[in-house]
């Protein structure tokens, strides 16, 4: 069970990597947003493996407890929001990502790392 935003961050970030997700990204918005405390954003190169990374982060949700509240866009592929509460996850296509350029829309939110590479 996940007790702080912190740690869901972590385990996002951990399910993500596992799943090989590319140029992990968390931006802390807490003071630029109520939206949320934390978006990530990530891409994978193809539709399966963006929903691979949606599927390891929705499992690994649901098996520390933490309410999955909605995830758009899985069936297509290409830019799949997953709202964790206080953490919302952007999984993208690349060609999506690179296309949106959300990095460039919270361009003043910090980027911090969860990741167990650094």
């Amino acid at each position: 069970m996940v007790k702080t935003v912190e740690d869901l961050a972590r385990l996002v970030v951990k399910a993500a990597e596992d799943k090989k997700a590319e140029n992990l990204m968390v931006l802390d918005i807490k003071n630029l947003s109520v939206i949320a405390d934390y978006f990530m954003i990530c891409h994978g190169n193809n539709e399966r493996q963006v929903q691979a990374i949606v599927k390891e982060i929705r499992d690994q949700a649901h098996k520390s407890g933490t309410n999955v509240r909605g995830i758009e866009g899985a069936d297509e592929g290409r830019w799949v929001l997953v709202d964790l509460g206080d953490v919302v996850i952007h999984v993208f296509h690349r060609e999506e990502r690179e296309f949106y350029n959300l990095e460039r829309l919270w361009k003043d939110a910090e980027v911090v790392s969860f990741s167990e590479e650094g």
